[in-house]
């Protein structure tokens, strides 16, 4: 059976720290796009209230006063 060699070791350490962080950070970005895609859904559905009540209001005001 070969021997381990520390250097190659040591740099498999190295990139399994560095991939641990860029996960971590990919988790927090993951979780910032969420939060930011629930807030355009809200926002979303109040520009669609908005617009669907100016548009009722138009409606009735060219129905009654035209």
């Amino acid at each position: 059976m070969s021997e381990i060699d520390p250097v190659k070791f040591g740099q498999l350490v190295a990139q399994v720290e560095t991939l641990q962080t860029q996960m971590t950070e990919m988790r927090t970005d993951m979780k910032e796009m969420l939060a930011l895609a629930n807030k355009s859904r809200g926002g979303f559905w109040m520009g669609m209230t908005i617009a669907a009540g100016f548009g009722s209001f138009i409606t009735w005001f060219w129905a009654n006063f035209r």
